[in-house]
């Protein structure tokens, strides 16, 4: 059942935990320390380098399950980066392994299983092992995909040299396989093996473990999806903004006239008409040519000049004395 409070950069961290002790591992993921008595959440974030407002995005989604982030331009992209970066290392390097440990256990490989008044040996053990080895060997290779691709992308991004064979848009999820892994090995243990008090309470006990390392999963890809990828989207709209202030910057030093003789005058005609507010149709009557001929103009100076956007034009036009800057609707 979702909490529903919202927590604040006043409230006490350890009110928080104290709410929602499944929070402890977040802690450790954003680098936070415990040890933090009675300061706030504002406080324990600053003394260990944390962004409080990104900390409390994060919490406050997992806790409630919602929240709006498209526009958001106040969350740290470094510190979201460090939080999954580090969230992958406990997962990869420790819970998957510490399951199956405790699967592998509680199985017992080396006793007979029960099931249905049959006599199971332990090669259905090592079966289920097998199983449970396929669905870390997916979880392992999506996780892996976004360090060496994805992760590396946004720190540069962060870094302000962007490649630029890669966005955001292209990374895809593959959650989709391993959940139904996931969900098949719940089934077979539910169903086909209880044993023996001692067993049966080990099982139980690997299976509680196993039901909260999915909702951790699923929790960790919700705030890969509503958190951190939006606020990559944004990154990289400043990055392309950027991009249009270099090219007019260059246009500047390098001298005007140069950039607007790789125009040609009807390319110029087109500029000054789109500066003035004018549609492709308008346009198209205006110079007494086709729709097709101006979208054609279009698609040619957007390729020579590299600008795009209506703002980056009318820069450029004033610039290079297309138009007049009193003529122009700002």
């Amino acid at each position: 059942m979702k909490n529903q409070k919202t927590y604040e950069a006043d409230d006490k961290m350890i009110s928080l935990i104290r709410d929602n002790y499944d929070l402890l591992q977040m802690l450790g993921s954003f680098g936070i320390s415990l040890g933090f008595g009675d300061k706030t959440v504002k406080e324990t974030c600053e003394d260990n380098g944390v962004d409080t407002y990104t900390f409390l995005a994060v919490v406050n989604y997992t806790i409630n399950g919602y929240g709006e982030f498209e526009a958001d331009g106040q969350l740290s992209v470094p510190t979201l980066l460090h939080y999954l970066e580090a969230s992958h290392a406990y997962f990869l390097d420790f819970q998957l392994p510490y399951i199956r440990r405790e699967l592998q256990e509680s199985l017992d490989e080396n006793s007979q299983l029960t099931s249905l008044n049959t006599q199971v040996s332990n090669p259905l053990a090592k079966l289920i092992l097998r199983f449970y080895d396929e669905y870390a060997h997916e979880i392992r290779r999506h996780m892996k995909y976004e360090q060496k691709t994805l992760f590396p992308y946004v720190q540069s991004l962060i870094d302000g040299h962007p490649a630029n064979d890669y966005d955001v848009d292209t990374f895809s999820k593959h959650h989709g396989a391993a959940d139904k892994k996931l969900r098949e090995l719940k089934l077979l243990v539910i169903k086909y093996l209880p044993q023996d008090g001692l067993h049966n309470n080990q099982l139980t006990a690997t299976l509680h473990d196993i039901y909260e390392n999915e909702v951790w999963l699923r929790q960790h890809a919700m705030v890969e999806d509503h958190i951190f990828v939006p606020a990559i989207r944004r990154l990289e709209q400043v990055a392309r903004q950027s991009d249009v202030t270099r090219n007019i910057s260059d246009m500047v030093f390098k001298g005007g006239t140069q950039n607007s003789e790789m125009l040609s005058d009807r390319e110029r005609d087109v500029i000054v008409s789109l500066v003035q507010g004018m549609s492709n149709k308008e346009i198209a009557d205006h110079l007494c040519i086709s729709v097709n001929t101006v979208i054609t103009h279009r698609r040619n100076i957007a390729r020579k000049l590299q600008i795009h956007s209506p703002a980056g034009l009318t820069i450029y036009a004033i610039i290079n004395n297309l138009v007049d800057i009193s003529s122009v609707k700002l």
